[in-house]
């Protein structure tokens, strides 16, 4: 069943009937996900060429890794300075089979005497292409405001003065790392819906965090669980890889994942029937410059997703920048694959950690950062 239509089987016929006759929930999110980018082999020019420098499409690429290997990060932005094109519009334009253009530039040496190159390259031309991703499909994330006079320009979207919105970013009961909050199923080497196609989780995701406070049934209240993940660039589909430009912020990846989530017995049924009025987080005023901003109030999603919140006696418009539309259709289209044994459910290699803990970055001298 999809994550939807298990809660609502659960809600008729109770936890324990659920366990025993449901074997797979499967689960979408789409939204913006910033710690992204993909990784390419050009292959080698006659003569040939170490990559020192590279552009693709006037993007910037790391390139300290092999003669002609590249990393683009999808938050890159375009060296002219302008803030609408980055790294991520780059990768939908090649998921969409467009050619782009390479520039780079070498220093020459004995075995790789080319010193520049600028051609065009695709999907159908580089050896590899594939999205590799440090910090995916965030464990619940905290909603924005802003108190402030002025009209804010955050990663969360455009934050109006006073109170004048709030925006949110999470598919909510339906999003994975909510349905398996101590990460029974999930972990290294758990097969995925990636972007449309199939990869895997290798590894916990940057910030993980799962110590925070959590609701009675388990579910953490604040961002914490998050996911590495990996998958072949040339299989995927522009429907859920997307290039994504916040004003006066900058560029982030819009991504589709998708998890199927064995029912392993009734704690693990229990946990898939958590709903968005079960589900909590918190509400910070991003005008507060501070990393540690003050909770304003904790809400659930259904909250939330009514459309509004009161604050401080107002009654304040919410919005969200996760597609629901494409998290329904991706735990669809998932448990389609499921029935049809075209995706295959393997046991996590290795489980996360519970005990990690996320710290902030501090102004330290050598000794005290020994």
């Amino acid at each position: 069943m999809t994550a939807k239509e298990f809660k609502e089987f659960v809600k008729a016929n109770g936890v324990k009937k659920a366990a025993k006759e449901v074997d797979v929930v499967t689960t979408g999110t789409f939204g913006a996900m910033c710690s992204s980018g993909a990784y390419f082999n050009f292959g080698h020019s006659d003569p040939p060429i170490k990559m020192q420098r590279v552009w693709l499409d006037s993007i910037p690429a790391y390139t300290g890794i092999a003669a002609v290997d590249a990393y683009l990060g999808a938050t890159e932005l375009d060296e002219t300075n302008n803030m609408l094109h980055g790294g991520a519009h780059v990768i939908e334009d090649l998921v969409r089979g467009k050619a782009v253009r390479l520039k780079a530039t070498s220093y020459g040496t004995d075995c790789y005497p080319r010193k520049e190159i600028d051609t065009y390259v695709s999907l159908k031309t580089v050896n590899q292409a594939v999205l590799l991703n440090v910090r995916n499909c965030y464990q619940n994330y905290a909603a924005g405001t802003n108190s402030s006079s002025r009209t804010l320009y955050t990663y969360m979207g455009k934050l109006l003065p006073e109170f004048g919105n709030a925006t949110y970013s999470s598919a909510g009961e339906i999003s994975p790392l909510l349905n398996d909050p101590y990460y029974r199923t999930i972990g290294v080497g758990t097969r995925i819906f990636l972007g449309g196609a199939q990869g895997f989780v290798i590894w916990e995701g940057t910030q993980f965090n799962p110590g925070v406070p959590r609701t009675a049934e388990g579910v953490p209240k604040r961002p914490a669980g998050s996911l590495a993940v990996i998958g072949d660039l040339k299989q995927m589909s522009s429907d859920f890889v997307r290039g994504l430009t916040f004003t006066r912020y900058g560029t982030s990846l819009g991504l589709g994942i998708g998890i199927a989530i064995p029912i392993l017995d009734e704690d693990m049924a229990r946990n898939c029937a958590v709903t968005n009025d079960k589900i909590v987080t918190a509400v910070f005023d991003y005008s507060q410059q501070s990393r540690s901003r003050d909770v304003l109030k904790e809400v659930t999603y259904a909250q939330l997703m009514s459309g509004e919140i009161e604050l401080k006696g107002k009654h304040v418009p919410t919005s969200s920048l996760s597609s629901m539309y494409k998290a329904r259709q991706i735990s669809e289209m998932l448990k389609n694959q499921v029935l049809r044994g075209d995706f295959m459910i393997e046991r996590p290699v290795q489980n996360f950690s519970m005990d990690r803990v996320f710290k902030g970055l501090e102004i330290r001298s050598e000794k005290e950062a020994m």
